[in-house]
């Protein structure tokens, strides 16, 4: 059995979307490139709340996204 001691955080800001992929502008200024299980269309320029960890500073691999 594998453990995963990888703590999941819930990250708040506005979805957005480049020719790169998804990012997550936080409400605190920083920006996160999104690693994804799936694409999160409906949510695109919205509000939102993504669970998931911190690979790098500039990586959040999400696990979930809904809306905020």
């Amino acid at each position: 059995m594998q453990t995963n001691d990888r703590q999941m955080i819930e990250y708040a800001g506005l979805l957005q979307r480049d020719v790169a992929g998804f990012l997550l502008q936080c409400d605190d200024g920083t920006r996160y490139r999104l690693e994804l299980l799936r694409t999160p269309i409906d949510e695109v320029e919205k509000r939102v709340v993504v669970t998931g960890h911190a690979t790098t500073s500039l990586v959040l691999e999400a696990e979930g996204i809904r809306l905020a």
